[in-house]
């Protein structure tokens, strides 16, 4: 093994997206293994490797990680985009878990019923113009900074730009009414790190097409 990060999931966005997002933004190149088959997955559970029985899973450093908040805080705290202070790494907790729970109706809607998508998107879209993209868009004017804590990139403008650009792809005018968040999103797509993962052929992960979700669900059945 490289001594890369090794990250071991399905060949999709999922949880370990946004820690995808976050390696990519530090600048460090890492490796994937896909999950492709039910045996795969029992296998590493047979071996102990999987704490909880679940993925992700990132190796680096000598660990073998799980649960997406402990391997995105480590990272974050490694690769110095966990504020200068606590103070700051509250805000930043604080602005991480909003997004997070924003992003979880994200991650679920692939796997809903057809009958349900259309209903399932405008309770996205009511959430996203009405709790959570306020926030950052008073928190950016506020602060009057380019980042959402102190003067600096941390892992929260991190998942902010990641969120934007989803729910953009599912509604294309959202931050439509959001000045802050338009500059901020262009701000965050030009810097180096970012935009060298925005390119094609980089380990970003496109949307949830139908071979993704036969896999999870093929994987996951008892």
């Amino acid at each position: 093994m490289s001594g890369k990060p090794r990250l071991t999931y399905f060949n999709g966005r999922g949880r370990m997206e946004p820690i995808r997002w976050l390696l990519a933004a530090a600048g460090v190149e890492f490796e994937e293994i896909f999950l492709e088959t039910k045996e795969q997955y029992e296998k590493i559970i047979k071996d102990g490797v999987l704490m909880f029985q679940q993925v992700p899973l990132v190796e680096m450093d000598g660990m073998k990680m799980v649960q997406t908040r402990a391997i995105l805080s480590y990272i974050a705290g490694k690769y110095n985009l966990y504020g200068k202070d606590f103070k700051e790494r509250a805000l930043i907790d604080m602005y991480v878990e909003g997004i997070t729970d924003l992003m979880q109706m994200i991650l679920i809607f692939p796997f809903s019923p057809p009958e349900a998508k259309e209903k399932n998107l405008d309770s996205i879209k009511e959430r996203a113009t009405n709790r959570y993209f306020p926030v950052f868009e008073k928190v950016l004017k506020q602060h009057g900074q380019d980042f959402l804590v102190g003067n600096k990139f941390s892992w929260a403008d991190v998942q902010l730009i990641e969120t934007i650009l989803v729910v953009e792809e599912k509604i294309p005018a959202v931050l439509s009414g959001f000045p802050q968040l338009q500059a901020f999103k262009i701000r965050m797509s030009n810097m180096p790190t970012i935009k060298k993962f925005l390119q094609p052929g980089s380990p970003r992960k496109p949307p949830p097409d139908e071979r993704y979700i036969e896999t999870v669900l093929k994987i996951f059945k008892k």
